[in-house]
């Protein structure tokens, strides 16, 4: 490895292989630069809990039940990647987001929940303006663990695009 060789990213220095080729070398730094890695954020998404509120403000919910959650939202260019479709970021904000909702149908306030495993798969890109239903249900719950399962499909036709597995550890709030 070679480190600083004159090619500089951002303000940071790039350390790079002299194994790799200089034409393969190029081409990923040009998508990087493409893609606009190198740019500085807007002070507007510097703000604490930016992509919280964004999340909030496209998703909608739909039906309440006891261990199951439906929501829905369309997907809008500030939560779509550089291709159009839904970002994968955006997508983990929303199973987080709804598998908290729906394992709170079934999991008592007097527990604090933990996040200790997420999983997704990505079967589909949902294009620009497409509307997604997350449907999330629980697959069990226990006295310890609580585990969501995500199902996104396309409003129009039911096409399954994103699936999620969330498990939560359930533990007792503390008392100080």
């Amino acid at each position: 490895m070679e480190k600083g060789s004159g090619r500089r990213g951002a303000d940071a220095e790039v350390t790079i292989s002299r194994q790799i080729p200089e034409a393969h070398l190029s081409r990923t730094l040009g998508f990087f630069q493409h893609q606009g890695v190198t740019a500085d954020l807007p002070p507007n998404c510097q703000e604490k809990d930016f992509y919280s509120h964004l999340i909030r403000g496209i998703l909608q919910v739909q039906r309440v039940e006891r261990g199951h959650l439906t929501c829905h939202f369309c997907v809008e260019p500030a939560v779509a990647n550089f291709y159009g479709g839904l970002h994968g970021g955006a997508v983990a904000i929303i199973v987080e987001l709804v598998s908290i909702a729906c394992a709170r149908t079934v999991v008592a306030e007097d527990k604090e929940l933990f996040l200790g495993e997420l999983s997704l798969s990505y079967l589909s890109a949902a294009p620009a303006k497409a509307e997604v239903v997350a449907d999330a249900s629980v697959v069990r719950s226990g006295r310890n663990v609580t585990v969501i399962a995500v199902e996104f499909k396309m409003k129009k036709t039911s096409k399954l695009i994103y699936t999620a597995r969330a498990t939560f550890y359930n533990m007792p709030i503390a008392k100080l």
